[in-house]
């Protein structure tokens, strides 16, 4: 049953995978386009080999609301739905290149290969990463949904990478938290902000473009929630458990900075067993959908049972 699931995934995030790429491809400037320092700079990072788990996440919420995906109505609900995966990992690769600066976590590392600024230079990192999410709100006003659908998806992405409760407000709360002895509060308020938010707009967004009714997105807002959290508390376990090999990042970099973590809070052993009980409330969010639910759940089951 185990080997029968992890071939499933497998298959799963590598069509998914290859379709966000291509999508992504079509999407961006190409490389040799004028000014051609900035172009190749987003390329490196958006292309150095990301396993786009926020796109997925984003269409099998998708699937999982229009219903049946064999049948032609709701595979015309979900036409375009890679353009609205590729804003996203716009958005997630925007702030890796950020986040990877000197100013912030200064690592030379990620998914394997030199950081954006190691690469092309501190400044045209910084400007690569402002061009990715420029570019990315440009995918997302030309989505083939309606305009109340894409104005609530633009709202809904934009608060989950703002300042409030949002990725940049997680980012300010963990730079300060390396001041501080971390306490479970302090944990839990990064994490669902720096990670979960983005993961938990994924999904909503997903939901949102496939016609989801009230309360479908109010599911997908809490099986997002508990998804996300999960997520990251398995990132900080494998930070302290796993080598930079296997990360395809600078491993012990948590522990080096004194960043405010799961693990420091609650050991791992508490932190593993909290994220098999996060995705275990998650999972309860989906049960009226059935059989439906199941390409979702199995990608949440990956979040907190991968090795890298």
């Amino acid at each position: 049953m185990m080997m029968q699931m992890q071939t499933s995934i497998r298959d799963v995030l590598e069509a998914d995978a290859k379709r966000i790429d291509q999508a992504l491809d079509r999407l961006l400037p190409g490389a040799g386009e004028e000014p051609v320092s900035i172009h190749r700079a987003m390329r490196h990072s958006v292309f150095a080999g990301g396993k786009r788990l926020r796109p997925a996440l984003c269409m099998e919420a998708a699937r999982m609301i229009a219903g049946d995906p064999s049948a032609r109505t709701e595979e015309r609900r979900l036409e375009g739905i890679e353009d609205l995966g590729s804003a996203i990992e716009m958005l997630h690769t925007y702030s890796l290149i950020h986040d990877d600066l000197p100013a912030l976590d200064n690592d030379d590392l990620r998914r394997g290969k030199p950081t954006c600024h190691v690469a092309y230079g501190e400044a045209i990192a910084i400007l690569a990463g402002d061009a990715l999410q420029t570019q990315a709100y440009e995918v997302l006003a030309r989505m083939r949904c309606s305009a109340a659908q894409t104005v609530e998806i633009v709202r809904t992405i934009a608060q989950a990478t703002g300042t409030v409760g949002g990725m940049i407000g997680g980012q300010v709360m963990d730079l300060e938290g390396e001041t501080q002895k971390p306490t479970a509060k302090m944990v839990e308020a990064i994490h669902r902000a720096k990670t979960g938010a983005l993961i938990r707009a994924s999904l909503v967004s997903g939901g949102i473009y496939a016609g989801g009714l009230t309360e479908d997105v109010t599911r997908l807002h809490e099986f997002g929630s508990k998804a996300g959290l999960a997520f990251q508390i398995v990132d900080d376990v494998l930070d302290v458990t796993q080598s930079s090999e296997q990360l395809g990042k600078t491993a012990g970099k948590d522990v080096a900075s004194d960043k405010a973590t799961w693990p420091a809070v609650y050991g791992i052993e508490q932190s593993r067993k909290d994220a098999q009980r996060l995705i275990a409330e998650a999972f309860s969010q989906l049960d009226q959908y059935g059989d439906r639910a199941d390409g979702l759940k199995m990608l949440a089951k990956y979040l907190v049972e991968r090795s890298h």
